[in-house]
C-alpha cells in the first residue's frame, strides 16, 4: 500500500496536504468509481470505524474532505474515512443519481458500487464491521439514505446533510419538483430502520427544508416515541433546533437537527471547500458524535 505523494488540494488560494489519503478505485458489473480513504496515522491493526463520505453536485471527493473537515477528525478520533468521487461521465453535473430507479436498489447500480467499495476496504483493514456508517450532502445525503434503505446489514447509522429521503424521486423531472417542494408522495417507510442525524437549513433554497423532514419521518420506527427538543447557538452565531427522538427501550435514536437561517451548505465546515457554512454548528463533529453512540447488534435482517 502506498501513500499519495501528491494528495494536496488548493482552493480559493489555500493549499491542504492530505498526506494520508490513499487514491483507490472499486469496479464490478455495474461501473467503477475512484475513492480517497484516509487512514488515520494511529491504525495500527486494530479494529477501526469507517465512515463513507458522499459529496454534493458539482463537488470532488476531495473538495468534500477539505470542506467537511472530516480528515481532521477522523485523525483525532482514529477512524478510517472513505470519499468516492461521482464523475462527469455518469452524471453531468457529478451529482450522485438518487433520483434514477436503477440507482436506489440493493445490488444493482450505483448503491452496489457503493457497498462494494465498503465492502472491499472492510476486507483490506481491520475495520470494525459493527461501527460502519455513510454520510452525504445534498445528492450525497440523498444517496446516503438511498444506501440506509438497500444495506441496513452493512451500515450501523447515517448522516444526511441537506438532502432527501431516499426513494422520495423517479426521474430526473420528479427530482427537481422534490427537491423544490418535497416528495408528493409519502416516501417508503425503512423496514429496518437506521438510526439517523439530518442536518438541513430553514433557508435552504436549492433543497426545500421538507425534505429533511421526510428523511427523518422515513426512517421512524412503528410505535410511541419519546421526543426533546434543545435550542443552542453555534460558536459562529447561529441559531438551531435539535430535535432527538428515542425509542422508550433506547433500541433506536435519531436526531434532526434545522439550522436557522441556514441555506445549502454544510454547517461548520472550511471555507476552503465549496458549499460549507463556517458560521454553523459543527455538522462532522456532531455527526462522528452521533456515529459513536450507535453500533450494530449483530441482528439477521
Amino acid at each position: 500500500m502506498t501513500l499519495l505523494a501528491d494528495a494536496s488540494t488548493t482552493m480559493s488560494g489555500l493549499a491542504i496536504d492530505r498526506p494520508r489519503a490513499l487514491s483507490r478505485r472499486f469496479g464490478n458489473a455495474a461501473g467503477s468509481r475512484a475513492y480517497d480513504l484516509f487512514v488515520p496515522s494511529g491504525y495500527e491493526g486494530a479494529p477501526l470505524p469507517l465512515v463513507v463520505m458522499l459529496h454534493g453536485s458539482s463537488q470532488s471527493s476531495r473538495d468534500f474532505a477539505i470542506g467537511t473537515g472530516m480528515d481532521r477528525v477522523a485523525e483525532e478520533q482514529n477512524f478510517l474515512v472513505a470519499y468516492p468521487d461521482q464523475p462527469r461521465s455518469a452524471n453531468l453535473g457529478k451529482s450522485w443519481n438518487w433520483f434514477r430507479n436503477e440507482d436506489q436498489k440493493r445490488d444493482k447500480g450505483e448503491p452496489s458500487i457503493l457497498a462494494g467499495l465498503t465492502r472491499e476496504i472492510m476486507a483490506e483493514f481491520n475495520v470494525d464491521p459493527a461501527r460502519v456508517y455513510v454520510a452525504g450532502l445534498s445528492s450525497g445525503g440523498a444517496a446516503a439514505a438511498v444506501m440506509a434503505l438497500a444495506y441496513p446489514d452493512i451500515y450501523a447509522a447515517v448522516g444526511i446533510h441537506s438532502g432527501l429521503a431516499g426513494g422520495s424521486a423517479g426521474s430526473m423531472s420528479v427530482a427537481f419538483s422534490t427537491m423544490r417542494r418535497g416528495a408528493l408522495l409519502r416516501p417508503r417507510q425503512a423496514t429496518h430502520p437506521l438510526p439517523t442525524i439530518v442536518f438541513h437549513g430553514d433557508r435552504d433554497t436549492t433543497v426545500s427544508p421538507v425534505n429533511g423532514d421526510q428523511a427523518i419521518a422515513q426512517v421512524q420506527p412503528d410505535g410511541d416515541l419519546n421526543i426533546t427538543t434543545v435550542d443552542g447557538r453555534s460558536s459562529g452565531g447561529m441559531a438551531y433546533t435539535r430535535t432527538i427522538l428515542t425509542e422508550p427501550d433506547g433500541m433506536w435514536s435519531s436526531e434532526q437537527w434545522v439550522l436557522h437561517g441556514g441555506g445549502h451548505a454544510w454547517a461548520g465546515g472550511h471555507p476552503a471547500g465549496s458549499h460549507t457554512d463556517p458560521t454553523g454548528p459543527d455538522a462532522s463533529r456532531e455527526m462522528l458524535r452521533f456515529f459513536m453512540t450507535h453500533a450494530k447488534d449483530g441482528g439477521a435482517y
